[in-house]
């Protein structure tokens, strides 16, 4: 409900809304919610706390230089990954590129899809064409990871 308060001014009346009453508590709620960092070579990680895996997959940028993507060699579920190791590979009608874990961890998932249609990475590399799911043994990592922000200064700068 609008509250009014009436002034007299030169001897006319004029309406003024009244501010409304700033509620000073503040609510915070249990609710953690995913976020997304990036690495310098263009490998994204959605971590989610809850559950402590990330999933990792390649980002617009590499897609785009890459080109059509036409094979994707994953890691195997269950095995062991370190951040910086090589995981997989993407080859494309233009180049092969290695894909390198982001965060260490066991890869608790593939994206089984990609096997059949490597194209996903072109048409949602960053949603549908993600790699794999990995259970990370240190979030510091994630942490330490570039924001988006800084992500798309790196890519401006190359």
């Amino acid at each position: 409900m609008l509250s009014l308060r009436f002034a007299r001014a030169a001897s006319a009346l004029r309406t003024v809304a009244a501010p409304k009453p700033v509620s000073r508590a503040m609510r915070f709620s249990a609710v953690r919610f995913a976020s997304t960092r990036y690495t310098t070579d263009h490998e994204w990680v959605t971590f989610d706390g809850n559950t402590n895996v990330g999933t990792v997959g390649i980002t617009e940028y590499a897609q785009k230089a890459l080109g059509d993507v036409v094979f994707v060699e994953l890691p195997g579920q269950g095995s062991e990954v370190a951040q910086g190791d090589s995981i997989g590979a993407v080859e494309s009608v233009k180049a092969a590129s290695d894909i390198y874990a982001p965060v260490s961890g066991i890869v608790d998932e593939i994206n089984e899809a990609l096997a059949d249609q490597p194209s996903l990475l072109n048409k949602a590399p960053e949603s549908d064409g993600w790699l794999c799911k990995v259970k990370l043994s240190d979030p510091a990592e994630f942490e330490a990871l570039l924001s988006a922000e800084a992500y798309k200064a790196h890519c401006e700068g190359e």
